[in-house]
């Protein structure tokens, strides 16, 4: 069903069943966000998205409200300005003013806002949270001093991962984010697939890896294909500098659709890793044609014709001198579908063996 809805003087024409932030961002027409995600459930905790409709008594969140036939909105109106421009102070009021030094400084919504609204520090001091950084997980820094309770991370880890490793405990000033039964990461049923620190639009969550690495400017993006199984999980590298610095989810890939697991997110480090084989490597004896004597031998790097034309030579003399039974396939449960169908085809037509297997851990 069609209705029609007005905002900031612009007649729009739209389906019903969605939210006045929907339609306003289909038309073009900006208002800001926090704790509001596109791809998950909205929340209306941060209250930076109020707009004002007329006929209602008081602001209202424009990422639950429902656009419905006849609405009159307005977006930037002096009230809406003030309104959320009280909440960017509160916000800093208990916010550390560490932007200097911040690795999401150029990438962080919150600092985004406090600059388009002209907000102060310490317009209104008073206590601050003090607290320590201590989560000692592999993976997360964990900086409470930074959050600003949107609960993307709660819905990310619900939503997205299904796992509900997060949550919020207590009420008023002392509400925070907490994991498990108000443990660390490591003691909850996190999984680190990283969704949490995805949608965090501060630095409250943040990839330890890339702590220090560089800034969102300084980085060239790459899609890419995660390199870890065949599920082809669709990912976004940051690079630096020739090196992966950090690996952002991507969210229009089809297989994934934003989820990564802990493996595709955080285990990129192999890629620069000192002792990262480059090249195939074989036997030194097994290149002179002599046989093995004592010792294994030194291995050798060779090019891929050659390693790969020992590997058929050494088939082929197990299967003429022992028969075909001689010789086992194993496969990988992580491959693609196309690969193991080839490594299937290569087993029963070229080697002749029905002995091939398949193990999730390879």
């Amino acid at each position: 069903m069609k209705i029609k809805l007005t905002i900031d003087g612009q007649k729009i024409q739209t389906e019903a069943g969605k939210t006045i932030l929907d339609v306003a961002k289909e038309a073009g027409i900006h208002i800001p966000i926090l704790c509001h995600h596109p791809l998950l459930p909205p929340e209306g905790a941060c209250r930076i998205c109020l707009v004002e409709i007329e006929r209602q008594r008081s602001l209202q969140p424009s990422c639950t409200f429902p656009a419905t036939d006849g609405l009159v909105v307005h977006t930037r109106s002096p009230k809406v300005f003030e309104a959320r421009k009280f909440v960017l102070e509160m916000l800093l009021s208990d916010h550390p003013n560490d932007c200097m030094t911040c690795d999401t400084t150029g990438n962080c919504l919150l600092q985004d806002l406090i600059y388009e609204y002209g907000v102060k520090p310490d317009t209104y001091p008073g206590l601050r949270h003090q607290y320590p950084i201590d989560d000692p997980n592999p993976f997360i820094q964990v900086d409470r001093n930074k959050c600003i309770l949107c609960t993307r991370c709660v819905r990310a880890c619900s939503y997205v991962n299904g796992v509900d490793a997060i949550s919020v405990v207590y009420r008023g000033f002392s509400a925070r984010i907490a994991f498990g039964a108000d443990s660390f990461m490591e003691e909850s049923p996190c999984e680190f697939c990283g969704s949490c620190v995805e949608v965090c639009p501060t630095a409250a969550l943040y990839p330890k890896l890339s702590i220090g690495q560089g800034r969102l400017w300084q980085t060239e993006k790459v899609n890419t294909i995660c390199s870890y199984c065949g599920v082809g999980c669709q990912i976004t590298l940051e690079v630096k500098d020739n090196k992966i610095i950090r690996v952002d989810s991507g969210w229009q890939g089809p297989a994934n659709h934003g989820w990564t697991c802990v493996k595709g997110r955080f285990g990129y480090d192999y890629v620069h890793h000192p002792d990262r084989l480059k090249k195939p490597r074989v036997r030194q004896y097994l290149l002179e044609g002599t046989p093995r004597k004592g010792e294994r031998g030194e291995w050798v790097e060779v090019d891929w014709d050659t390693a790969l034309s020992i590997t058929s030579q050494k088939l082929s003399e197990i299967k003429n001198k022992h028969g075909s039974n001689s010789i086992g396939i194993l496969a990988s449960a992580k491959c693609t579908n196309e690969e193991n169908y080839l490594m299937n085809k290569f087993a029963r037509q070229v080697v002749g063996t029905n002995n091939i297997d398949h193990c999730a851990r390879l």
